[in-house]
């Protein structure tokens, strides 16, 4: 699918489903990562992330543009458009529009190694668990500001 019939895809889930016509542009956008598509709100056209419809089918594309029609047609109306809004969730409910688009399958197959990296002070002995490192040359205690020491890294997962 290219950007012409994504457009044309868009115009039609429109006016089905809307039963209002699609004025603006849609098309694809390489550069997602993190989400389905996006309305843009100066613009207002729509992008839709290609990954989604390649891994996941024409399916999944058609809830991704209902869900961004939603905001588009509720943002050009003056309603509220944003997804904690009661109309924009009301709509959704509607048209059949996903709340959330489903996970890629690539994402979901790299497993995550977690680490904790407990560091402790010198001077009171307080505790600090923390995700990522931290330079014990720069940062001290927040009670006593004494010097800090790594003690261990707990790995899991």
């Amino acid at each position: 699918m290219d950007d012409k019939e994504l457009q044309q895809l868009v115009k039609e889930i429109s006016l089905n489903s809307f039963r209002k016509p699609f004025r603006h542009k849609a098309y694809f956008n390489t550069r997602l990562r993190s989400t389905g598509g996006r309305y843009l709100l100066d613009s207002h056209h729509i992008e839709i992330n290609r990954k989604y419809f390649e891994q996941l089918g024409q399916e999944e594309l058609v809830g991704i543009i209902k869900h961004e029609l939603c905001h588009y047609h509720l943002h050009l109306e003056g309603k509220g458009y944003k997804h904690r809004d009661l109309d924009f969730r009301l709509l959704m409910k509607e048209v059949g529009a996903p709340r959330f688009c489903s996970p890629l399958p690539e994402r979901t197959k790299t497993k995550t190694i977690k680490k904790i990296i407990v560091y402790s002070c010198v001077k009171c002995s307080q505790i600090y668990e923390r995700k990522r490192s931290i330079n014990t040359d720069r940062f001290v205690c927040g009670k006593c500001k004494g010097r800090l020491q790594k003690v261990r890294e707990v790995k899991w997962g």
